[in-house]
């Protein structure tokens, strides 16, 4: 083997190990942050906790957590907001990059930032302005302006009718930023052709945005829909800061049951069988997903 061809094996070698040095990184954080609770989870659904001794009890966990009306209603609740939020965020976001996408670059910059603000803010202070703006006091601010149309004020996070919509109002305007800055980046990604040759051929405004627009973006929104709904079915700061799951029950999400079973009655194993279950809701789910919206996408 001559000296040339030594030096580049070597130096192979040496790009090898760093790449194999990258690649443990994440694959370490994967195993300790992800695959370790997740299987000490399993482990746990299958016993009852005890400060001393834990007891074997095999399926009571999920046999009690499927016989828990609670549980039921908080997943209907989590699917009630989550078939809201989810598409009236991305209908939302889409009309908004829609028209953002003729402003010149510094105008979209500073646009994109308005929209994106909220979404750096923690999730706490986002709690107070909201809390102000569903003060059922007559000086709240959603109020004050339905007041002004002849309506009365309403009682918003304290009434079983009107909580859930204060939550998904929230959610909504809270969380549509990044939503926005991935479509106009989607949009701008588009080949002007297709805008010349649908002009050319006389269509109209929505002719291109139905026949040119919507399918060159659709893997944007298949990807946007199946990561709203995760996100979605894994609320769990929103209803545990605003209304604390009430009333009657009626924001208990999913997320938060299994944090109060978890940490506030201190019942881990049905915490955990819970968690399972819903994890694997979310992964049947988007598996359902895939099948029916990317059938026809090409990345």
């Amino acid at each position: 083997m001559s000296m040339q061809a030594a030096k580049k094996r070597k130096r192979l070698n040496n790009d090898a190990k760093w790449g194999y040095a990258f690649v443990l990184v994440p694959i370490l954080s994967f195993i300790i942050f992800t695959l370790y609770p997740v299987i000490q989870a399993a482990i746990v659904s299958f016993q009852t906790y005890k400060p001393l001794k834990t007891e074997f009890v095999g399926f009571a966990n999920y046999s009690n957590t499927l016989k828990n009306g609670l549980f039921f209603k908080s997943i209907w609740n989590t699917v009630v907001y989550t078939a809201v939020t989810v598409p009236v965020s991305i209908l939302v976001a889409f009309i908004i990059s829609i028209l953002l996408v003729p402003f010149k670059k510094r105008s979209q910059s500073f646009f994109k930032a308005v929209f994106y603000l909220p979404g750096i803010a923690s999730g706490v202070a986002l709690s107070f302005v909201w809390k102000w703006i569903f003060d059922p006091l007559p000086s709240g601010l959603l109020n004050s302006v339905i007041r002004s149309f002849g309506i009365q004020n309403q009682n918003w996070l304290g009434s079983s009718q009107t909580a859930m919509l204060s939550l998904i109002i929230m959610t909504i305007f809270s969380g549509i930023g990044s939503t926005v800055i991935i479509y106009v980046a989607a949009l701008l990604g588009i080949d002007p052709t297709y805008y010349e040759v649908a002009n050319i051929d006389g269509a109209t405004f929505i002719q291109r945005i139905k026949y040119v627009v919507w399918p060159m973006v659709k893997p944007t929104t298949v990807f946007l829909t199946i990561t709203g709904v995760i996100n979605a079915f894994q609320a769990f700061q929103t209803s545990y800061l605003m209304t604390g799951g009430g009333p009657d029950n009626a924001t208990t999400m999913v997320g938060l049951l299994i944090f109060n079973n978890a940490f506030k009655y201190f019942n881990y194993g049905e915490a955990c069988a819970q968690a399972l279950l819903l994890a694997g809701f979310i992964a049947v789910f988007a598996v359902l997903q895939f099948k029916v919206m990317a059938g026809d996408v090409e990345y």
